[in-house]
């Protein structure tokens, strides 16, 4: 047990310890993720200011503050918080012979480094799509998926808006992802990590993007704005369910854009009633609906 707790504190100091040397500039530049998410937020909010989509929409849209908490929560302290227990099952998992290596389907060791990365960010897109439909189809888990859709007007902070448990769901899924490809990470994972934030933040953002012929492959505003929609088409739980790549919405039919004024009112019947404060919607999933 002593192994356990000890394992425990030395990730979560670790965890601390390396966000501290973040902020100071201590890390490689490719690996400061709080700079990095920092400077790609300054980005994506100076185009909504110099290309905005919906005019009348103000800078410091609704809720743009409690937006950028979540996001320094939810990327960083929470992330802290929970270090130590995924090292804790590791431990555990270890301890009865499940290991990194006991679930690889593909081992991709023996191929260029170019394709390793994109193998890695195909397969972790896929795991979280499919995820992103669970929060969805399953009212336990939308009742904290409902946090991130209580957005009513979109920017690019809205992007990490999301309830704390989204975590604890995300983070083993694609830990599983991961131990399908050999239980590693590519060196160049730091690429996957910014490209997928950048596109997380323009699909929440105040401008019009499309991509062209691309938007068959990437996400994008226009698209992910009517994942958001306050109405649904009739008998459906969501649409528009990519997180980076909108390729897997157009494979399994659940694509959905049926204009792009970007007019259209956000959130979920009942929203009124949901909480606007921080640690309200964070303790939201746990009670009972009445």
């Amino acid at each position: 047990m002593n192994e356990y707790f000890q394992a425990f504190a030395d990730a979560f100091l670790s965890s601390v310890n390396w966000t501290w040397k973040s902020i100071i500039f201590e890390v490689p530049w490719y690996t400061n993720y709080f700079w990095g998410l920092t400077a790609i937020s300054l980005l994506v909010w100076l185009l909504e200011i110099l290309f905005p989509w919906r005019k009348e929409q103000s800078i410091f849209r609704k809720d743009f503050w409690l937006d950028g908490f979540y996001m320094y929560f939810n990327f960083f302290m929470f992330s802290i918080a929970i270090s130590g227990f995924y090292k804790m099952l590791e431990i555990g998992f270890g301890d009865v012979g499940i290991k990194a290596s006991s679930l690889t389907l593909l081992d991709l060791s023996s191929i260029p480094a170019w394709a390793q990365l994109l193998i890695f960010f195909i397969v972790l897109d896929f795991v979280q799509w499919f995820t992103h439909i669970l929060l969805h189809k399953y009212k336990i888990l939308w009742n904290f998926h409902k946090v991130h859709h209580s957005v009513k007007e979109m920017g690019f902070a809205a992007h990490l808006r999301y309830h704390w448990m989204e975590n604890i769901l995300y983070k083993p899924l694609k830990t599983l992802g991961v131990m399908i490809l050999g239980g590693f990470e590519p060196e160049q994972a730091f690429i996957v990590h910014f490209f997928a934030i950048s596109i997380g933040h323009l699909n929440h953002s105040n401008i019009k993007l499309t991509y062209g012929p691309l938007k068959y492959l990437f996400n994008n505003p226009v698209m992910h704005l009517y994942h958001h929609a306050f109405v649904l088409p009739k008998g459906s739980y969501g649409v528009n369910f990519g997180i980076s790549l909108s390729l897997w919405d157009y494979i399994f039919k659940t694509n959905y854009i049926p204009e792009d004024s970007g007019t259209i009112p956000l959130g979920f019947p009942g929203d009124e009633k949901f909480p606007t404060d921080f640690v309200h919607q964070n303790l939201y999933g746990f009670r009972k609906d009445k």
